[in-house]
C-alpha cells in the first residue's frame, strides 16, 4: 500500500524524502485563488520519478453554484488544474464537492455538476481523474452526507469520476469512520485514494481540522481499519511536523 503526505508544492521531492513518502499531494497554485497555475519547476522529475503524485484542486472551487461568478470560474480552473495535473504525471485532481445555499435546491447543485461533466466529456474529458471528495461541514453541501453523496454520486459516476474518501471530513459530518469504507464502496463502487486524517473536533462537528494520528478524536485503530479496508493510497493531511511519524505508524500497522 502506498503511503505519503499533502506537502508544499515548491519541493515536493525532497519533501517526500523527508517523510518517508511514497506518495505526494500538493496544490499547484495558491488554494484560495483563481489564478491559472504555472508550470511547476519540478514537472520532469515528478513525471519520470518514483512517486505517486496527487493534486488538489482548490479550495475556492464550487461546481455545484447557482452564482455564475463562482460556477463558470471553477469550471474553469478545475480544467485548468487537470491539464497542469497531467503535467506532472498525476494520477488524479482531488475536487470537494461543494455546495448550494440555504435559497437553493440541492437537486440543483447536482444538475450543476453533471452538466460540467457532460460539457467536458463533450471536449475529449479530463486528462487526470477527478477524484471527487467528501466534506465536513455545511447544511446544503453536495457531498458532507453519504446520502447527499449517493444523489450526487449517481448524476455523475457514468463519465469516470473517482473518490477520494476523507477520514476527518466523515468524522466531522457525522459519518462512523469505522464502516465508512463499505458505506462509501456501497455507493460509489470504488475508493481511489484516502485522506487519513485525525480529527481534532468531536464527531459531528461540522469543523475541518485535522490532527495527527492519535492526537485527535478518532481512534487510531479505526484510521488503520479505514485504510486497510479502502485498499488504496494513503495521504495524511495533517500537521507537517507529525507527517512522518504518521507515515511510519501507518506503514507499520499495515505492513505487521
Amino acid at each position: 500500500m502506498l503511503i505519503g503526505a499533502h506537502v508544499r508544492e515548491d519541493d515536493p521531492v525532497a519533501a517526500a524524502a523527508a517523510r518517508g513518502a511514497e506518495v505526494v499531494q500538493m496544490f499547484l497554485s495558491d488554494p484560495q485563488s483563481w489564478k491559472k497555475p504555472p508550470a511547476h519547476p519540478q514537472a520532469e522529475q515528478l513525471r519520470a520519478g518514483p512517486l505517486t503524485v496527487v493534486v488538489h484542486a482548490p479550495y475556492v472551487v464550487n461546481l455545484a453554484s447557482l452564482n455564475n461568478r463562482i460556477r463558470i470560474p471553477s469550471r474553469k480552473i478545475v480544467v485548468q488544474h487537470a491539464e497542469a495535473a497531467a503535467q506532472v504525471g498525476a494520477v488524479g485532481l482531488v475536487v470537494h464537492g461543494g455546495h448550494v445555499t440555504a435559497a437553493d435546491d440541492p437537486a440543483e447543485g447536482v444538475a450543476n455538476w453533471r452538466k460540467f461533466f457532460t460539457r467536458q466529456a463533450a471536449e475529449g474529458g479530463f486528462p487526470v481523474p477527478v477524484l471527487l471528495e467528501n466534506t465536513a461541514g455545511g447544511d446544503h453541501a453536495m457531498a458532507r452526507r453519504f446520502d447527499a453523496l449517493a444523489r450526487l454520486w449517481d448524476a455523475i459516476a457514468e463519465f469516470g469520476v473517482g473518490f477520494c474518501l476523507d477520514t476527518c471530513h466523515a468524522h466531522a459530518a457525522g459519518e462512523e469512520v469505522a464502516d465508512a469504507v463499505d458505506r462509501i464502496k456501497a455507493i460509489t463502487g470504488r475508493i481511489d485514494l484516502v485522506h487519513l486524517n485525525d480529527s481534532r473536533d468531536a464527531f459531528g462537528s461540522g469543523a475541518d481540522r485535522h490532527a495527527n494520528v492519535g492526537d485527535g478524536t478518532i481512534d487510531p485503530d479505526v484510521l488503520v481499519g479505514a485504510c486497510a479496508a479502502a485498499g488504496a493510497p494513503v495521504v495524511v493531511e495533517t500537521p507537517a511536523e507529525g507527517q512522518a511519524a504518521d507515515i511510519a505508524f501507518l506503514r507499520a500497522r499495515l505492513d505487521g
